[in-house]
């Protein structure tokens, strides 16, 4: 079962919503090479805010996907595409089905 998770929140620079839009599409390629990275998701809350969630079942993965390549990625973009700094926060699972 998973047990541990990351939140990350994203808000696009004006004029950027499509190219953060994109840079998370271009994610899922790189997220499938993570084997402790159980589920990733990317969001769309609104037309610039975005986010990033996914599951592991250890803190070993979470560690892994920290030190990955789509967080290296999105560290190298962030002043281009966003608004502010990312927020990730590390969260624990409850539950889950």
């Amino acid at each position: 079962m998973v047990k541990k998770a990351i939140f990350v929140k994203l808000k696009a620079k004006s004029g950027k919503e499509a190219e953060v839009e994109a840079f998370l599409n271009s994610g899922l390629q790189l997220v499938e090479d993570e084997p402790l990275t159980v589920n990733w998701y990317a969001l769309k809350f609104d037309d610039s805010t975005f986010g990033i969630f996914d599951t592991f079942n250890g803190e070993e993965g979470r560690d892994a996907h920290l030190n990955g390549k789509v967080a290296e990625a999105l560290m190298a973009k962030a002043d281009e595409l966003l608004a502010e700094s990312p927020k990730i926060e590390k969260v624990d699972v409850l539950a889950a089905k």
